[in-house]
């Protein structure tokens, strides 16, 4: 009777939560151990289903370089990183594309689905939603900057009762173009400020941001994230996923927030519960 109790506990806790968030949108960035671990993919699902279930309009974004890395290399096409980012030949475009839209996209919204949830797969180059141009073509190729979102596609979807999930790939502007390859991240990003999202949650393979001592900061201000780029607490991968939210908190987004997804239902520890788990970045 006890356990019973304690259940009834825990949800009376997150009825509040529940009560806030419903009708809006969150876009999670899904990726790191919680896209590559099959018993992660399956709680992330159930954890999806049960945001929708209870009123949570989610939109997923994906990742995928381990996986685009295993193709390359199995076609033993040579693929090389500036910065952290992959630089995108005309021929590592087209497995990019391969790979996150063609296998990866699919296999999340099949995954979705299985669950019972009403998910459907889709890249920026679908109604052209996503449109880029090259960062700097003769150093980056096709790795490019988002230009433009066009949020009514989402948002239609949204209003259909679909669970939309985006692979980060973008049309260029010219007829024919092979399209350009996103930084995950920032694609989520824009697309959360485009589609005037609540929160962004990236899940990723470490706790949130944390201090020297290795201790977890629950809550940064975009001042302070700036401070700690300054003096080099912030460094190396947490770079890109800070400005991923800096961007999206400028862009209207009320909450930004970087979780361990490697923690079973870590989505809902932190949407859920008053303490959360991870790091939120407010304005």
């Amino acid at each position: 009777m006890q356990k019973k109790i304690e259940t009834v506990k825990t949800l009376l806790e997150a009825l509040p939560f529940i009560q806030e968030f419903r009708d809006e949108i969150i876009v999670i960035k899904y990726g790191g151990s919680a896209q590559e671990s099959q018993q992660l993919k399956e709680r992330f699902a159930r954890d999806i289903l049960l945001m929708y279930i209870v009123g949570i309009k989610p939109v997923v974004v994906h990742g995928g370089g381990r996986q685009i890395n295993e193709m390359l290399d199995a076609l033993r096409i040579e693929s090389k990183f500036i910065d952290g980012q992959r630089v995108t030949s005309k021929e590592v475009m087209r497995i990019v594309e391969m790979v996150l839209s063609g296998e990866i996209n699919k296999e999340i919204a099949s995954l979705l689905n299985s669950h019972g949830a009403k998910a459907i797969g889709i890249s920026g180059k679908d109604a052209h939603f996503i449109t880029a141009k090259s960062k700097e073509f003769a150093k980056w190729g096709f790795t490019g900057n988002i230009t433009s979102v066009k949020p009514e596609v989402i948002l239609n979807l949204i209003a259909e009762k679909f669970i939309p999930v985006i692979a980060p790939i973008a049309a260029g502007e010219e007829m024919g173009h092979p399209g350009f390859n996103i930084n995950a991240d920032l694609c989520a990003s824009f697309v959360a400020k485009a589609i005037g999202a609540n929160k962004i949650i990236f899940l990723t393979d470490t706790a949130g941001v944390l201090n020297n001592n290795k201790e977890l900061l629950s809550t940064l201000t975009k001042a302070e994230v700036e401070a700690l780029k300054a003096d080099g607490t912030i460094h190396g991968g947490m770079v890109p996923k800070v400005d991923a939210c800096l961007e999206a908190i400028d862009g209207g987004v009320h909450k930004a927030h970087i979780i361990d997804g490697r923690l079973e239902h870590s989505m809902l520890l932190e949407l859920f519960t008053s303490e959360g788990i991870g790091t939120q970045i407010v304005v």
